[in-house]
């Protein structure tokens, strides 16, 4: 994916007024319209000025974008950082009015967010907000309160974009998983005269775990065994998260090998299961009688750990 500078698309300075974006993409728009302009590129140009003045005149996409920072240059290959977007907090999508385009970048760096129409600060009725959090996996294996602080975009009197921060305390439910959203009541966005407010929906994604790779609410741990246990079983330790369990290893395992611990995962309904996959841990030769093992072992098994290709 190629990265786009919008703000060089529409000849801006990052901190141009939203008047300021208003009046570049009037001008431009009438400068590349296909109808009436005759330089070559310009049902090209039409579109990138409308893909950039899409997310530039909409104060959270803006907001957003800008967390990218620079970025490289336009043109070089591009991906969001894994984590782009987390705490940051986004109105509810209605029907889609925005000119994203059929843009890789645009689609790569908004998604479905990119195809509703932002609810703007100035709506005369409430409206419900988003945002995507990462918690610990802890916090869904136990059940557990955690603080987040949320990045809310706002303009200010200059017209300028400002980001405003909010301080949450959640509880986070035992057993959700990945993509389940927390609802807060009348936390999310109240409009000037009238009563109440939208509710907030977080999104929870896990933050990355020292032992555990999350998918659902299975969790997936990689086990080191010996040589010897894989080649011979034996019943080894695995930690889990409601504490250390025997597994049995069988005999003449590979490296690969899933096994499953039924149960041991999410606590969600129902629970997930944990998955070991056994990975050969070799012992060093960092010692003469290390060394003269090997070489006994080299000698006594016919053993071509390359025969699968042939060679």
């Amino acid at each position: 994916m190629k990265f786009k500078d919008y703000y060089a698309v529409m000849g801006l300075a990052r901190d141009a007024t939203q008047d300021q974006i208003k009046q570049a993409y009037r001008k431009l728009a009438r400068k590349y319209h296909p109808d009436v302009s005759k330089e070559a590129d310009a049902e090209q140009r039409f579109k990138d000025v409308g893909e950039a003045y899409a997310v530039l005149q909409d104060p959270e996409k803006r907001a957003a974008y800008d967390q990218l920072g620079s970025g490289p240059q336009p043109g070089e290959e591009f991906r969001p950082p894994p984590d782009w977007g987390n705490g940051f907090e986004f109105s509810g999508a209605g029907p889609s009015t925005d000119a994203g385009g059929d843009s890789d970048f645009f689609e790569a760096l908004f998604g479905q967010r990119g195809r509703g129409g932002a609810r703007s600060s100035r709506s005369a009725a409430p409206a419900d907000h988003h945002a995507r959090v990462l918690v610990d996996l802890e916090a869904s294996l136990q059940g557990a309160t955690r603080a987040f602080t949320l990045r809310v975009p706002e303009v200010d009197a200059q017209g300028r974009l400002v980001t405003v921060e909010r301080q949450l305390n959640v509880k986070i439910p035992k057993g959700i998983r990945a993509g389940q959203q927390i609802r807060l009541a009348g936390q999310g966005f109240s409009a000037p005269g009238q009563s109440g407010a939208g509710d907030l929906y977080l999104e929870v994604g896990f933050q990355p775990h020292a032992l555990y790779r999350v998918d659902g609410s299975d969790l997936y741990l990689d086990l080191p065994v010996a040589p010897w246990e894989a080649a011979l079983g034996a019943s080894v330790p695995v930690p889990t998260p409601g504490g250390t369990v025997q597994l049995k290893v069988p005999a003449a395992s590979r490296g690969g090998t899933t096994l499953r611990l039924k149960g041991r995962g999410i606590p969600a309904s129902p629970p997930g299961d944990l998955y070991a996959v056994l990975g050969i841990a070799l012992p060093a030769a960092d010692t003469d009688a290390a060394k003269t093992l090997y070489a006994q072992m080299a000698s006594a098994l016919p053993f071509n750990p390359r025969a699968s290709l042939g060679v």
